[in-house]
């Protein structure tokens, strides 16, 4: 058993530790408000850019944009992941992370090629030692993401596309559901899957102006860079969600361990004290 000198140390030790876990636990818990109101004030953007998109899947047009025609013959897919800067948020990265992993060895099974777009350090930590192919990469946007920052990221991948360099394009995130619950998400974006309208909705047409081709170029680069972008909003609330919890469960711990090693103080201080009795009483019958 350790000396008391040795546990007085390991409970200061552990102290310290709780200090900053519970630190970390309130920046987050302050944080992930703020964070959630960023969230949902860009869903109805994103939200009305789906029913848009709707439409025009519904209307009967001549031209035939690339991001909407399915190509059979896949030979690289592309993939968006979205990671967090920092850590300490629990398995919120490697979870996915791992799930990735599954789905990159069933595309390689059947022969075809990745490449990836990654935004978060973490993600350009966990794919540079696996010797990913990274064609894009956006590190350090902070609590407050602009869409800017991902502007140049997303252009990379959607001329890979157009170019016939990728055939697929998937967007990997962390969605929040709630503070104690964060779900994987992998969305297709390219080709542009079916969007279901709600029950009742007529068909939708639209009159282009100067040509269809222009503005559904345009109007189609908006609306994947609002997913991406929402994306990105619903995996720093999530990221500021795990950070709080796994703060919390450390600090827990941590508690945990001081109450334990106080029990073990308690029996070495008791030990020592019935040594010294001892050794008095023996000196005491020696003489």
């Amino acid at each position: 058993m350790a000396n008391s000198s040795e546990i007085v140390g390991q409970i200061k030790s552990v102290q310290n530790t709780r200090k900053v876990t519970r630190a970390l636990e309130m920046v987050s818990a302050s944080k992930i408000r703020k964070a959630q109101d960023r969230m949902a004030a860009s869903r109805p953007y994103a939200r009305m850019m789906r029913q848009v998109i709707g439409h025009l899947s519904k209307a009967s047009l001549e031209y035939k944009h690339p991001f909407t025609q399915v190509r059979e013959d896949v030979k690289r897919v592309g993939y968006i992941v979205i990671a967090t800067d920092r850590g300490l948020c629990g398995g919120l990265n490697n979870n996915m992370f791992r799930k990735l992993l599954g789905e990159f060895k069933q595309w390689q099974d059947q022969g075809v090629e990745i490449t990836t777009v990654i935004i978060g350090r973490k993600a350009a930590q966990f794919f540079k030692r696996l010797n990913v192919h990274i064609s894009a990469s956006t590190q350090d946007l902070g609590d407050q993401p602009q869409i800017d920052d991902l502007i140049g990221s997303i252009k990379v991948v959607l001329d890979d596309y157009r170019d016939e360099k990728i055939d697929r394009l998937y967007v990997c995130y962390n969605e929040f559901v709630n503070t104690m619950t964060q779900t994987n998400r992998f969305d297709q974006l390219l080709p542009l899957p079916a969007i279901e309208e709600e029950e009742g909705a007529s068909n939708w047409d639209y009159l282009y102006e100067p040509s269809a081709e222009a503005l559904l170029d345009d109007f189609l680069t908006r609306y994947i860079e609002s997913i991406v972008y929402q994306a990105t909003l619903e995996n720093v609330a999530s990221e500021h969600a795990a950070r709080m919890v796994a703060m919390k469960s450390a600090s827990d711990n941590a508690s945990n361990l001081i109450d334990d090693l106080r029990l073990m103080y308690n029996k070495a201080r008791q030990a020592a004290i019935t040594q010294e009795i001892s050794e008095i009483v023996g000196g005491a019958s020696a003489v």
